[in-house]
């Protein structure tokens, strides 16, 4: 049976324009255009999503809730951000973390049909 927290997460990429999955390292990742937006990650024991941040936001963000957000492994240098998911997440802030990161890597055509992002 399918994880929720993945269906939940499954449900939000792929509702974006042009947004399709593909395995890579054992765990999903939603891509537009073949670009990666979001990951989910399980290989450290905790859930979590990483997805690209806006430059500055990375350090504001853990800074703000080390306890929710992290450096992931791998892409933190490049400014991408963990987010746990595996403890009753707010799903509509990891909504919002997920249109960010899409909106900063699809094309702008594509970007603009989802509208400006929130800041936190």
């Amino acid at each position: 049976m399918e994880n929720d927290v993945t269906s939940r997460l499954r449900s939000i990429c792929l509702a974006l324009p042009e947004a399709t999955e593909k395995q890579a390292w054992g765990d999903p990742t939603f891509r537009v255009r073949d670009r990666i937006f979001a990951m989910e990650k399980r290989g450290d024991g905790r859930v979590s999503i990483w997805c690209k941040a806006q430059p500055g936001s990375q350090e504001l963000l853990v800074g703000a809730d080390p306890d929710l957000f992290f450096v992931p492994p791998y892409v933190g240098h490049k400014g991408w951000i963990g987010m746990r998911i595996d403890a009753d997440p707010d799903w509509a802030e990891v909504a919002e973390v997920v249109r960010r990161s899409y909106a900063l890597i699809a094309p702008r055509t594509l970007a603009a049909m989802i509208g400006p992002a929130r800041s936190r």
